[in-house]
């Protein structure tokens, strides 16, 4: 059975009350990785629209020879969908259910519920100027006398006129108010019991949520001449990770908490976000935010340096960043693969085409008015910009690692030759010991170096240069951080001490390769070639297994030991980001970095792990047969050849995941299955500028059912594009498990969903 994972990189648009339909999607992406899961692990008998993931996935087992993994890594998201993808991630991450999310957008994501109670109360003056506004707006093109349904009109007017009626200029929803909505949800997620995470231990889990800096804050552009400008930067990006392991875990709620109401502060609907407002709701609570010093300081370091946090204002994060791709494709880099991986980047786009906007008629040639044109600049524009560059970006990617590949398998008959040449038949000796191991791996680095020629000093330079920038890294981050000037000043030193140890100069590198100085600076301190090499191996191990017949637990155990050995070297990277033993040494690096460096080495302590990686490999690969062994020792001798050609194309970056990436869309324009017409003919929160879905319960149902049935059409279609080139499920099959789905979600969200009776009518006959 040949394995492959499909792994899911989500980008979750803002859309305003289009969250509602966004969440519904977002549920059945949580459905189908835990169908996944129960598939793979023998889990209980799933439920509802699991059913048919699972036998979707039993499906391609069976037909296609295909074992099948689904699995979300990656989440980011701006303003509603920003929040969509914290508590889709916070599911993920712990093992929690969805449902208290739903509770939360269906019953509390409602104009009476989220209008600041302070300015609720209105003076007869402000009733009186406030009722011919929302006359006018409740008739204006595509209002509700256009859009709106006779039985639900009323209580559209009643609510839209509640809605103007609040305080003039000033934001008529409550900010507290949606703070203690959003802690009340994740309280309501934590008091049900949480089950296994879903997610692989070995894989981490990373979350990126954009808001905008109101203020903004100060950094400093190096030019020729002048040497320094000063310059304010808005854009901010939230970032969490769950690196996995035993004991997962994203984020405290509170530190979720702040970043979902800062992320959906939509301009003049909500007020911006301060810290203080959290710290007031938490105290109000009893609760203890036990991290928020660390979180403040990692999350906001310029105006933590200068003792201003509590004066930040942060404002809705699709003001700038409304399609986040750029810190998903960041995020790529040293992903841990264990079988074949199909990565996908899936966006969520509510309402593809329609502004959130529109301060004129629909007529694009209509020439836009004075206010119209301010707010267009302002907001709207920023927030509709086309995300072309994205994917051109993540096309190069592609290209990137398509060319990866075809480099790696044109080498590997001159490097497997280059080895043999070198070894003869040491290779093909009993038991691999790990004395052995060691002796070999330096030998077949020396016969690397010396077949390199002249490219070998390039690649030296590359590999000093990313060592170096790692060193700085983790010497800035254990004395303290500080500013950009501050990681500068260290990351000079370390390049000082490298000149006065000449390890940069022309003389560290001879005809034989590296000189023995230089060789143990590395030893001490490169640790991505060890995990490049481990990862490499892995890619090689899947390879193998589904070209021979070595045994299958052999298999297991090499793959388990490979990744176990990444891990213990991402700890000890890890282990720099606790407080150190001596501070002081790190904190005056920028003085002098050579005792800073000498500390970081003794806290990482590559030799005993080097010495634990050849006992335990020299182990795994005895048990292989001799030739799956002598393949694998191949690859592993053979890495510093294809390390050499490969290093330089990446500039330095792992790549871990060799397959080119594909992006899919879920939106209303996408799923045709039960019914076309796009967002127009299907969504109710399309209406009153993308804020129709606030102003009734009837319109928050239609929305998230519309969500899930969508999504349950897209994630199909998703799921089975993986198959290779002539492999196919059963005529029908494809379509008979949609019909199934959309009626099993049809059939669970009844009960629950009562005031669209008419709709689940109309959707029994469309789906059959």
């Amino acid at each position: 059975m040949r394995e492959k994972e499909l792994r899911l990189a989500l980008i979750c648009y803002g859309g305003i009350s289009l969250a509602v339909y966004m969440h519904g999607i977002s549920k059945e992406i949580w459905h189908l990785v835990r169908a996944s899961q129960a598939h793979h692990g023998g889990g209980p008998d799933s439920q509802g629209s699991e059913q048919v993931y699972r036998r979707l996935l039993e499906s391609i087992a069976a037909e296609c020879g295909i074992d099948l993994r689904v699995l979300v890594d990656i989440l980011t998201g701006a303003s509603a969908g920003g929040i969509n993808a914290i508590f889709l991630a916070e599911a993920i991450s712990a093992g929690r259910s969805l449902d208290p999310l739903t509770e939360l957008w269906l019953e509390t994501a409602d104009v009476d519920r989220l209008i600041d109670p302070e300015v609720n109360p209105l003076s007869r003056m402000a009733k009186t100027a406030a009722v011919p506004f929302a006359w006018a707006l409740s008739r204006s093109r595509g209002g509700v006398e256009q859009t709106v349904e006779p039985e639900h009109r009323e209580e559209i007017r009643t609510k839209l006129a509640n809605f103007v009626r609040a305080r003039w200029f000033a934001p008529p929803f409550s900010g507290s108010g949606f703070t203690n909505l959003l802690l009340s949800a994740f309280d309501a997620m934590t008091k049900e019991a949480a089950g296994p995470a879903l997610l692989p231990y070995y894989q981490p889990l990373d979350l990126f949520v954009t808001v905008t800096d109101f203020h903004g804050h100060p950094e400093r552009l190096r030019l020729n001449s002048p040497a320094e400008v000063p310059e304010r930067e808005h854009r901010l990006t939230l970032s969490f990770r769950d690196p996995g392991g035993p004991d997962r875990q994203l984020a405290e709620p509170a530190e979720l908490v702040f970043a979902a109401r800062a992320t959906a502060s939509f301009p003049g609907a909500f007020p911006p976000f301060q810290v203080g407002e959290l710290d007031a709701a938490l105290a109000k609570r009893g609760q203890v935010w036990a991290g928020r010093d660390a979180f403040l300081e990692h999350t906001l370091p310029r105006h933590a340096a200068i003792g201003d946090i509590d004066n930040v204002v942060l404002i809705d994060g699709s003001v700038l960043a409304n399609a986040p791709f750029h810190p998903a494709i960041h995020a790529l880099q040293n992903r841990p693969t264990r079988r074949e991986v199909d990565r996908r980047f899936v966006y969520i786009d509510p309402k593809p085409g329609i502004r959130s906007v529109r301060l004129t008629g629909s007529g694009a040639s209509e020439p836009p008015g004075f206010f119209a044109t301010i707010f267009g600049a302002l907001s709207d524009i920023p927030r509709e910009q086309p995300i072309r560059d994205n994917l051109e970006a993540i096309d190069n990617r592609s290209s990137q690692i398509r060319r990866m590949q075809r480099i790696v398998s044109a080498m590997r008959p001159q490097v497997e030759a280059a080895i043999e040449n070198s070894f003869g038949s040491v290779l093909l000796l009993g038991r691999p010991t790990p004395k052995r191991l060691a002796g070999w791996r330096i030998r077949a680095q020396k016969v690397a170096a010396r077949d390199a020629g002249y490219t070998f000093a390039a690649y030296v330079h590359l590999k000093l240069s990313e060592v170096v920038e790692e060193i700085a890294d983790r010497i800035f981050d254990l004395g303290g951080g500080g500013g950009k000037q501050k990681h500068e000043r260290v990351r000079q030193a370390v390049w000082a001490v490298i000149r006065q140890q000449r390890l940069n100069a022309d003389d560290a590198i001879t005809a034989a390769g590296a000189c023995p100085e230089l060789v143990l600076f590395l030893r001490k301190f490169d640790l991505s070639y060890r995990v490049r090499r481990l990862r490499f191996l892995a890619r090689r191990m899947g390879e193998i297994e589904e070209r021979s017949g070595a045994p299958r637990d052999a298999i297991d155990r090499a793959r388990g030991t490979i990744y176990d050995l990444v891990g213990h070297y991402g700890a000890a990277l890890a282990a720099t980001a606790g407080k150190s033993s001596s501070p002081e040494t790190f904190r005056s690096a920028g003085d002098d970095a050579a005792p800073a460096m000498t500390a970081l080495a003794e806290m990482w302590g590559l030799r005993p792990l080097d010495e634990q990686a050849d006992e335990r490999l020299s182990e795994a690969l005895a048990s292989f047969p001799k030739v799956e062994r002598r393949a694998m020792m191949l690859t592993y001798l053979g890495f510093p050849f294809y390390d050499i050609a490969t290093l330089p194309l990446l500039q330095g970056e792992g790549l871990d995941e060799y397959d080119p990436i594909k992006v899919d869309r879920i939106s209303p324009d996408d799923a045709v299955a039960i019914r076309q017409g796009g967002a127009a003919a299907t969504l109710k929160g399309i209406q009153l500028n993308s804020f129709g879905a606030f102003f009734s319960r009837a319109y928050r149902e239609n929305d998230y059912l519309w969500g899930r049935l969508h999504g349950a059409d897209r994630l199909i279609d998703i799921v089975v594009s993986t198959l290779p080139e002539g492999s196919h499920l059963p005529a029908g099959t494809v379509a008979t498990l949609k019909r199934d789905a959309f009626r099993l979600i049809v059939d669970e969200e009844r009960p629950r969903l009562t005031n669209i009776a008419a709709l689940f009518e109309v959707l029994d006959k469309e789906i059959g």
